[in-house]
């Protein structure tokens, strides 16, 4: 098994943060009993959370002891006038700052905890977010390999869209395989749509436009609908959704083929 692989797939740190499933928790449990690297792992990540937590922790308010001393003891006269007579004030005294002491040690304690708990969801939150992170680059390289691959498949034919006049530094490319009839595009250079509005391709086959697709934010290569054969692509502005016929004041790409 590669378990490098296996720790930098970030189990590690969803096992730790009790982001795994029963079954998936089961299965690592199994596994760090055969395989010392995993516990390792374990123990390091959560070194490195409760270091955060340390580092990141909010010394709690240092009104808190005041506020408490002044209200466990302001009415400390009125106290003593009640005690029978008989009851010696020093075990009182005694008793009243044992009881004082043990209630700002439990309100520290549960400050800390609460500031600990604190850094610890920030962390697990700051983690989530860089794990988002991680699996959509990893998806967008996955995506550009493999419209790199498709570009320089020499069976694609490429056409290159160029501006018309008045659109000008647009540029786009269709890669059609005229074997499976699959048309891709890959956005050279387009403006930015404004709202409400949406890129739409067409196929120009017998001289009449043929609706090819909308253009979405897809990374790489879009995968357009299959066309049969053209003379031509464009790429007009129109309606979010698309439209059923290019409106042709708003072309700004062109490629024949």
């Amino acid at each position: 098994m590669d378990i490098k692989g296996y720790i930098q797939s970030g189990i590690i740190e969803q096992y730790v943060l009790g982001l795994t499933s029963a079954e998936e928790s089961a299965e690592f449990e199994q596994l760090r009993a055969q395989y010392p690297e995993l516990n390792d792992a374990v123990l390091n990540f959560e070194k490195q959370l409760e270091e955060y937590a340390l580092i990141n922790a909010i010394q709690p308010p240092l009104q808190v002891r005041s506020t408490l001393e002044k209200e466990l003891f302001n009415n400390s006269t009125t106290e003593k006038t009640s005690i029978k007579a008989s009851t010696p004030v020093y075990n009182i005294n005694t008793w009243r700052y044992v009881a004082a002491a043990c209630i700002i040690l439990l309100i520290i304690s549960t400050a800390l905890n609460f500031y600990f708990y604190s850094g610890y969801k920030n962390s697990k939150d700051q983690f989530e977010a860089l794990l988002s992170q991680q699996n959509t680059l990893q998806a967008n390289n996955a995506s550009y390999k493999q419209s790199l691959q498709m570009m320089e498949d020499t069976s694609m034919m490429h056409v290159e869209m160029k501006s018309v006049p008045g659109k000008e530094k647009n540029l786009a490319t269709v890669l059609w395989d005229k074997s499976s009839k699959d048309v891709y595009l890959y956005i050279n250079n387009m403006q930015p749509t404004p709202q409400g509005k949406q890129y739409q391709l067409w196929a120009i086959v017998d001289g009449k436009p043929v609706d090819a697709g909308m253009i979405s934010d897809c990374v790489g290569l879009c995968k357009m609908k299959k066309i049969d054969h053209a003379e031509a692509f464009a790429v007009t502005l129109e309606k979010e959704g698309g439209s059923a016929t290019p409106t042709m004041n708003e072309m700004y790409v062109m490629g024949k083929i």
